[in-house]
This record gives C-alpha cells, sequence and structure tokens, in this order.
C-alpha cells in the first residue's frame, strides 16, 4: 500500500466511522502506542473535514499491560501537558495499525475496561492479515491483507519513518 492508497484506506474508514454511529457525538478516537496514535489523528483530521467537529483522542501504551508484565494503565489525551479522560459511557473507537493474532487487542481492551465503562468499543485497523488466536474481528479495516505466518507486515508513517507505506517482508526459514 503506498501513500495514496492509504490516505484513501483512512478517508473511507472516517466516513465509515461517521455513518455507524451517526455523527461523532459522544465519540473518542483511542490509538494504541505508536503507530495507532498517529492513524487515529489522521482520522480525527478527516472527521474534522467532513462533519466540522473536533474528535477527542486519547492514546493507550499496552506493553504494560501484557500477560507477563504488572502495572496500571492510563489513558492521556494528546494535550500537552498529558490529562486523563474519562471514558465512561463513550464509544471508543480503538485504532491500531495492523491486527494479527488479537492479543494487543485484547491487552488495549483490557486496560480500557480497567479504566472506566465505555458505551461500546469499535476496533479500526489499516491492516488485518489474518491468523487470529482470539476471537477478535475489526469493524473497520483498511485493507485486508492475507500473509503466512513467514510474513510480516509493517506499517512505515511518515510522523515516525519519513514515509506511507505498508510492505510484506518474507522471513527466513529456519533450518531444522
Amino acid at each position: 500500500m503506498d501513500e495514496t492508497g492509504m490516505r484513501r484506506a483512512l478517508t473511507r474508514i472516517a466516513h465509515e466511522i461517521l455513518e455507524k454511529n451517526k455523527g461523532f457525538e459522544n465519540c473518542m478516537l483511542i490509538g494504541v502506542r505508536t503507530r495507532g496514535i498517529y492513524l487515529a489523528k489522521r482520522i480525527a483530521e478527516h472527521i474534522l473535514e467532513i462533519e466540522n467537529v473536533p474528535a477527542p483522542i486519547g492514546e493507550i501504551d499496552v506493553t504494560k499491560y501484557r500477560d507477563d508484565r504488572s502495572g496500571r494503565q492510563e489513558l492521556v489525551s494528546n494535550e500537552e501537558p498529558p490529562a486523563a479522560i474519562d471514558i465512561h459511557k463513550k464509544k471508543l473507537i480503538l485504532f491500531d495499525d495492523v491486527l494479527y493474532t488479537g492479543r494487543t487487542v485484547r491487552a488495549a481492551m483490557d486496560a480500557l475496561m480497567d479504566l472506566g465503562r465505555p458505551q461500546m468499543i469499535q476496533l479500526a485497523v489499516l491492516v488485518d492479515r489474518g491468523h487470529r488466536e482470539l476471537p477478535i474481528r475489526p469493524d473497520y479495516v483498511g485493507k485486508n491483507i492475507p500473509t503466512s505466518r513467514l510474513e510480516t507486515i509493517d506499517v512505515l508513517l511518515h510522523e515516525v519513518d519519513g514515509i506511507d507505506q505498508v510492505v510484506i517482508t518474507q522471513q527466513r526459514r529456519q533450518r531444522a
């Protein structure tokens, strides 16, 4: 996927979010750190252009919320300095760059549920590559890219990598 394809996918996702939620009232975008945050910000820009409404954005870092680590999670706004966000009874749209096994999404949902009781959580991803280990399905998908387990998908974003691109990399097979 090149820059044009990514822009089209994000524009479509923004329209789908607005249609499904009948606007953006009581909604909030939550980006999974790191690339999910940038995707959420881009969607917020599209929503502002389409509906002329600012979209609140939060970010969550799930690394501290993994099964093998302990620690309390905090959802913060993208304001300077960061402020805690109230998610109680809000429609949350959780953003991540690639959906693979579903474990990152599960960790993010666990963290969000510990912070409050949202009205609902929807999932948006730029790329769905399959191979789910958990029963998780995205509500909004930029592109489905079937892969083998020997491949990886890297989402490169201008904000982090200096280029907008999705690339598939073939891993080397291990010799027995």
